[in-house]
């Protein structure tokens, strides 16, 4: 990793992890495969200047489907990392506020 904004790739945001960010204090980020729990870590909190309690690292495994009704085309969706970041209860992350 050469800069600490290749780590976070995208908010998961869906309507667990909204549960999640009401109740819990815990946001969902796709990460990048080779990131581990201190760079996610520190990223999040060099960037949101929040304080992050627990980072947990979730490897979601690629799932293959079928494409078309008489076609038997299978469609491999790739895999990805995820994280789980728990901040203390005072802090928020602006990106998942107002979103329902």
């Amino acid at each position: 990793m050469s800069s600490i904004y290749e780590v976070l790739r995208r908010p998961i945001v869906t309507e667990k992890s909204n549960y999640m960010v009401t109740k819990l204090h815990q946001y969902v980020f796709e990460v990048a495969s080779d990131a581990n729990r201190t760079l996610v870590k520190d990223a999040v909190e060099k960037i949101f200047n929040v304080k992050v309690v627990r980072v947990n690292i979730i490897n979601v495994p690629a799932k293959t489907g079928r494409k078309g009704r008489s076609r038997r085309i299978t469609v491999v969706n790739s895999q990805y990392k995820k994280a789980l970041i728990t901040l203390i209860p005072e802090d928020r992350i602006p990106i998942f506020e107002g979103v329902e």
